[in-house]
Formats: C-alpha cells, sequence, structure tokens
C-alpha cells in the first residue's frame, strides 16, 4: 500500500493502537526492519509508523526494550519469528497459574485484540470452529469492524445434539463486527469420499469453498490427539478411531485434518472424506493466524510450524518454550 492510500486510514485510539505499537516497535527494535518496511506490513504510512514508535516511547512501552503494558512475552515473541520465520506472535504468559481453561481464556483474549487490530486492512476473513475460537469470539468488541465478511473454512453440522457454541464462531464473528457471515452448511467429515466430491461440487458449497480459498486471512484453532476433541463430541469420529491415528503417529488436528509430527496428513482415507480448507493453502494466506494452548496441543502446534501452515502464532508461554524447544528435533 502506498502512503497516498494508507494516509486515509486512520490510527484508532483505543487498546488497538497500542497492539500496533508493540507489533511496530518488535519488527522496528528487535526484527531491524525500516519504518518504510513496517509501514508497508501494517498497511501503514512512514509518518503514522513514526508517529507509533514516538508514542510507544513517551508511553513507556518501548524502553530498552519492548514492555507493552499488556501481558506480553516478547522476548519469546521474537524469537519464535526469527526461527519460524512468522509474520507475527503473541505469547501470554501464565505464570504460576496452570489452570488450563483460564489459560485458554487469556490466550482467546489476546487473540481477539490482535484479531481488532488487523482493522481496517481485512475485508474477507476466514474463521475456523472449536472450543477455543468460540473463546476468541466471546471477546471480541461490538462493532469492531462494520462490514467484514467472515467465511467458515471448515464444516461444522453437528451429527450429535450438544449445548455448546463451538460451531457458532463465524456467526459470533461478523455479529460483534456488525458484518456478515457465510456458512459452510456440511458436516466436517462424510462418510464416503465421493459423497464428499458430490457436495464439494454443488454450486452453494463451491462457492463458500471458494470463498474461504480468497479469504486473505485465516484464523483457526487447533486439535490434540485426545477423546475431548471436539470432532469426537461431535460425533464426527469414534475414540477408537482417535486411538488409531495416534498409533499411526497423528499428534492432532488442524481444520479436521490430522497430521503427524511433520505436520503431513497421517489417514488419507479420512482426510479424503473431509470438507473444508485443505492445509496447503494455508501456505498461501497473507496471514494464517493460529490460535492454540495447552500441554495436550504443543505436538500439533509444532507441526503446523514445521510445516509452515502457520504466518502467525498467538499462544501461552508454555506452548511457546515447547515449540523453540524442539526447533532442533
Amino acid at each position: 500500500m502506498n502512503d497516498v492510500r494508507a494516509a486515509s486510514i486512520r490510527l484508532p485510539y483505543d487498546e488497538q493502537r497500542e497492539e500496533l505499537m508493540v507489533r511496530a516497535a518488535k519488527l522496528y527494535y528487535d526484527l531491524q526492519r525500516t519504518q518504510a518496511e513496517i509501514a508497508g506490513e501494517l498497511g501503514l504510512t512512514r509518518w503514522q509508523i513514526s508517529r507509533l514508535l514516538t508514542e510507544a516511547r513517551e508511553l513507556g512501552i518501548v524502553r530498552i526494550e519492548i514492555t507493552p503494558r499488556s501481558s506480553r512475552a516478547t522476548e519469546i515473541e521474537v524469537e519464535l519469528q526469527q526461527t519460524f520465520g512468522l509474520k507475527d506472535a503473541v505469547v501470554v504468559p501464565h505464570g504460576e497459574n496452570h489452570d488450563q481453561q483460564m489459560v485458554m481464556e487469556a490466550v482467546a483474549q489476546a487473540a481477539s485484540r490482535y484479531i481488532v487490530g488487523l482493522k481496517p486492512h481485512v475485508s474477507l476473513m476466514g474463521v475456523s470452529w472449536g472450543r477455543t475460537m468460540s473463546a476468541v469470539a466471546r471477546f471480541l468488541p461490538v462493532n469492531w469492524s462494520p462490514g467484514l465478511h467472515v467465511v467458515l473454512v471448515n464444516g461444522a453440522t453437528n451429527i450429535r445434539s450438544t449445548s455448546s457454541r463451538a460451531i457458532a464462531v463465524a456467526e459470533e464473528f461478523a455479529q460483534s463486527a456488525s458484518g456478515m457471515a457465510t456458512l459452510l452448511p456440511v458436516p466436517a467429515i462424510v462418510g464416503k469420499k465421493s459423497t464428499r466430491e458430490v457436495l464439494e461440487q454443488d454450486p452453494i458449497i463451491e462457492r463458500v469453498l471458494r470463498l474461504a480459498e480468497e479469504a486473505d486471512v485465516a484464523c483457526f484453532s487447533m486439535g490434540g490427539i485426545s477423546h475431548e476433541s471436539v470432532l469426537v463430541t461431535s460425533g464426527y469420529i469414534e475414540p477408537e478411531h482417535i486411538d488409531r491415528l495416534r498409533a499411526e503417529g497423528a499428534v492432532g488436528d488442524i481444520l479436521g485434518r490430522f497430521v503427524d509430527a511433520s505436520g503431513a496428513i497421517v489417514d488419507p482415507e479420512l482426510d479424503g472424506r473431509t470438507i473444508g480448507l485443505r492445509l496447503d493453502l494455508l501456505k498461501k494466506k497473507s496471514r494464517a493466524i493460529g490460535i492454540v494452548s495447552g500441554r495436550e496441543k504443543h505436538e500439533v502446534t509444532r507441526a503446523a510450524l514445521k510445516a509452515g501452515y502457520l504466518s502467525v502464532l498467538i499462544t501461552d508461554e508454555a506452548s511457546a518454550r515447547a515449540a523453540l524447544e524442539d526447533r532442533n528435533g
């Protein structure tokens, strides 16, 4: 984006402005990017970047090191970016807190702030579904991106009745943004590959999947290899199938697709019955934002990083450290 076009974009005057300060400061001070490069990446002018950096110093966000007033482990964030070539990383420190639900809520809140900070540069956003993404949706403020088009990137029609709102993520993102949602009204996994092929050829389903491909930004969570997986509780997979997948080397799922430690598909037959965005298409997104927390998801997080499915990681400190410890594995 050139300076003339970016000049029409006003900097926000709320907590998203501080998020922009942190991102600009990390790029400038820790990753040694020029202000022109940062301006291009954030869709702002060089003058706006200079202004953000000046305010960051005045507010004490930047001292000798980056010290955002929000709870962020910026040194680990920079290490993740340098190690895995990420565009950005958000790491939430948890101190002595070992309550996994509270850690997940903290990560979801940080993710919501980051996502809101992407406006107004995103008009079409792809999202997955699940417990983590549902938590992110709950933290999004009202009217955060009017006109935003949200598309669901993987099938989410439940087989079993549940009180969970885990499948309503796209609607909740769009409602809070004052935008619109396009859903993918099919199961995540069907019984036969031929059924998936017929469904994907339907003009309506084909249009939704095309939108999912066209979305410049994709936000998604990942699942561990567990009997508590939403794919199990929703009725798509039985617990004994999870056991078989684990024995075959699966470490978890990304968009409902089970992968091994390198990020490769474990069960091609099961994958052939899975409806939604293919994992290789994540690499083409401007921002593929993975949101994940918890020990049971350490392995699938490492797999996603190794395979290059993520360009942005939002996670807790323990998960970030686990990924970095395994960098030579």
